[in-house]
């Protein structure tokens, strides 16, 4: 018998409250045997700590190393992500020092490597960053691997499992459990912000936000020089970090305001004049403090002010430390340029009125983003793409825009079509036009897909059905949603991952539907111009430094532009396509990487099989050429010369595999044994019974194997391939009974090598 209880990572901060039914002031967390982390990866920055003496605290990270994994009883952990690697590998060693409790000792001596653990990761990023910097058609898995040694794969095999959509549908049987829908392509849509007649757009918008300061968010830019110690002192000039201060902590607000407001004007114009509305309420409360200070010099203390994360920005960008710690300073106004300060704060007033001004026409019934939905939900409903499925997720990263469009879409949907929608946020309880209804998480992602979420079982006696849903990214991990057939991206992410993943929510194994739809609203304006606009952003509110790994400012911005690059590529696929995370060339998956699976299959095939230690060497079998597998032939060879392998470059020394073509050329060297043992799986996935007509010709060919000159040929081109030397008439004896090695000493390096079995592949005709 065992006990579980389900926690957010939020929960991590907190000292009291409910979740999720549980009271987290007579929590024991030291007391679970097994940890696992769904959505790992939001744990990728590791651990910080901040503040000054008894003021100290951990983030989220820390606290679950420390509170949860290092405290009580010994504690195993299991990590669960798609996105391990977001585009450093020390996400990914943060995420795997979880496991071993921040202890190196604890993994370094189980680990069959000649480096310790944090040199392997050191080496995997030199190689990572040397290879972001080529061009990106060149920028692609092959080239990473290529760049990484062998000990990075060996501590990926020990501690990692991977499985793709693309690998599964390639490489696996899904018989049993069902296949992937078919995805349609892409709809995409670019309406104007609205029909008014002379009304504004997105790029009168966009340049009116250029004038934009946000000063209000840098109290610490107006700080005199005299007593900046003072502050340094009282508050610390290193946080935690080895060069975050307090004023780079207001630099990381103020850039993530200017950005929220882009993306919050992309997202709906309500959610963007909620946000220009609150900064402008928030800087002429700063500057009656100011005029308050100036006419009484009493009460002069100013406490930062910043966003409300929440509300403001996206959950990758809410999801940031700057929000977790160090909320509050205190300044002294005496000891600010505050007058400077509040023509700083006039200014931006009133360039935020302009903005207000500008957008104050287009309400409900002229936004025509939202008239564009209704008719994608209008198509949706009178012309299923499956027999009977009404369903429809519409997804947007802010709650403001999903309260607004749960206002609008559920009376319409309602009053016109007879049907219930629902609303999931995070931030507040959920909310629904079902009369009565529980509107917990659970019980509204359940009325919404039972099929999916086995209704009949968790709420068997709960008649109540939810066909439109509009949530936040919330939800776009770790559900299963595949009842419905229809999703909408009402503003698209600026990362493209979670696009990708708020689609995975219906693109998933064993869904009933045969074909599911993706909807892409996007910006009323061209690529190229949206990509230098966010440029101009960042680059004008870029922070001076604000990495633990002590980058320079001009690293972070060349960085940034690599990235945007990056994206742009990225973006500009999805206009057109479903795209899968490993699908993007110069991203890198970390099925790229390892062989565990592999080893998974043989154990699975040990265990049904017995050992294979008394199979004969020199088996072989034919089977037929394919798109992307030419006529050729695969060789495994075995080498007991350990100086062969002695750079450790051959991940299955002291196994050798190579795929060579008929002409010689090779197909797939040693190095690349991932990609070789995919192909060796493509070839023979679902094949049980040999090819007669294959291997009466090879065996016509080969004079039933007396004449192997042909093949003899090839093993020489093969072994030249791993060690540049040939001798071809040595090799015949391979083939002979007993498989003994004939190999000359004058072949440096090599002093036993066996041909194990080999594979033909060939063209049927």
């Amino acid at each position: 018998m065992f006990a579980t209880c389900f926690l957010f990572n939020t929960d991590l901060s907190r000292a009291d409250g409910n979740s999720n039914g549980l009271d987290l002031s007579r929590l024991n967390w030291g007391a679970y045997d097994l940890v696992v982390i769904d959505e790992s990866h939001n744990f990728r920055n590791g651990g910080q700590v901040y503040g000054e003496d008894d003021d100290k605290r951990e983030n989220r990270y820390l606290q679950l190393l420390n509170k949860v994994i290092r405290n009580g009883v010994k504690t195993k952990v299991l990590m669960l992500s798609a996105t391990p690697v977001n585009n450093r590998f020390t996400d990914l060693r943060n995420q795997i020092a979880l496991a071993y409790e921040g202890d190196v000792k604890n993994i370094d001596d189980k680990l069959n490597t000649k480096s310790s653990i944090d040199e392997i990761f050191r080496q995997a990023q030199r190689a990572f960053n040397d290879w972001s910097k080529f061009p990106s058609d060149e920028r692609t898995a092959d080239t990473l691997l290529k760049s990484l040694n062998f000990d990075f794969f060996e501590l990926l095999d020990s501690v990692t499992i991977a499985r793709s959509r693309k690998h599964i549908e390639k490489y696996y049987n899904t018989e049993d459990i069902g296949k992937f829908p078919q995805r349609l392509k892409p709809i995409s849509l670019e309406p104007c912000i609205t029909k008014l007649k002379s009304a504004i757009n997105y790029n009168e918008i966009y340049e009116q936000l250029q004038s934009l300061t946000l000063s209000v968010y840098l109290p610490s830019n107006y700080v005199f020089e005299s007593a900046k110690a003072k502050y340094d002192e009282q508050y610390g000039s290193d946080m935690g970090n080895t060069v975050f201060k307090q004023s780079d902590r207001e630099k990381g607000i103020q850039r993530l305001s200017s950005i929220g407001l882009l993306k919050r004007l992309e997202s709906s114009v309500w959610a963007f004049r909620l946000t220009l509305e609150r900064i402008k309420e928030l800087n002429e409360k700063t500057i009656r403090i100011i005029d308050r200070f100036e006419k009484t010099h009493n009460a002069d203390l100013f406490e930062t002010v910043e966003l409300q994360a929440e509300a403001e920005l996206d959950s990758e960008d809410g999801n940031t430390d700057l929000f977790s710690v160090g909320r509050k300073v205190k300044y002294s106004l005496s000891d600010m340029d505050y007058e400077s300060w509040r023509n700083d704060l006039k200014a931006d007033v009133y360039n935020l009125e302009i903005l207000l001004s500008m957008i104050k026409d287009i309400t409900p019934e002229h936004d025509n983003k939202l008239n564009t939905l209704f008719a994608q939900i209008d198509n949706k409903l009178t012309n299923p793409i499956n027999k009977g499925n009404r369903k429809i997720i519409i997804f947007t990263a802010f709650s403001d825009t999903a309260d607004y469009l749960y206002e609008h879409v559920s009376k319409y949907a309602l009053e016109k079509y007879g049907i219930h929608t629902a609303i999931i946020t995070g931030t507040v309880e959920g909310r629904s036009t079902v009369p009565k209804m529980k509107l917990d998480m659970n019980t509204v992602l359940t009325c919404f897909s039972p099929i999916s979420k086995e209704k009949h079982l968790l709420l068997p006696n709960d008649k109540n059905d939810i066909d439109i849903l509009i949530a936040t990214d919330c939800i776009s991990e770790g559900q299963n949603l595949q009842d419905c057939d229809f999703l909408v991206n009402y503003d698209i992410h600026w990362n493209p991952v979670r696009i990708i993943q708020r689609f995975g929510r219906i693109d998933r194994i064993g869904s009933k539907n045969a074909k599911i739809q993706l909807v892409n609203f996007w910006p009323d304006i061209e690529l190229d111009d949206y990509i230098k606009l966010r440029t101009r952003v960042q680059d004008r509110m870029k922070i001076t430094v604000m990495t633990a790994t002590g980058d320079s400012a001009d690293d972070i911005i060349n960085e940034d532009a690599r990235d945007l690059e990056y994206r742009k590529k990225q973006l500009e696929r999805l206009r057109d396509e479903v795209i899968d995370i490993e699908d993007m060339n110069t991203g890198i998956s970390i099925m790229d990487l390892g062989l565990n699976e592999f080893r998974l299959d043989l154990l699975e095939y040990v265990k049904k099989h017995g050992e294979c230690d008394n199979v004969p060497f020199g088996m072989h079998a034919v089977v037929p050429s394919s798109t992307g597998t030419p006529a050729g032939v695969i060789y495994i060879l075995k080498n007991r010369n350990q100086s062969v392998n002695i750079d450790k470059q051959n991940r299955l020394h002291p196994f050798y595999m190579v795929y060579i073509k008929t002409d010689g050329s090779v197909q797939c060297n040693h190095l690349e044994p991932k990609k070789l043992l995919d192909t060796l799986r493509l070839l023979c996935k679902g094949k049980f019974e040999i090819y007669s007509k294959l291997c009466k010709t090879f065996n016509k060919e080969t004079a039933d194997g007396r004449k192997m000159g042909k093949y003899s040929k090839l093993l020489g081109q093969t072994i030249k391939s791993i060690i540049s030397v040939k001798e071809e008439s040595d090799f015949d004896s391979l083939f002979t009974t007993g498989g003994t090695s004939v190999l000359e000493n004058d072949i440096k390096g090599l002093d036993d090598f066996e041909l194990i079995s080999f594979i033909i592949v060939k063209d049927e005709k």
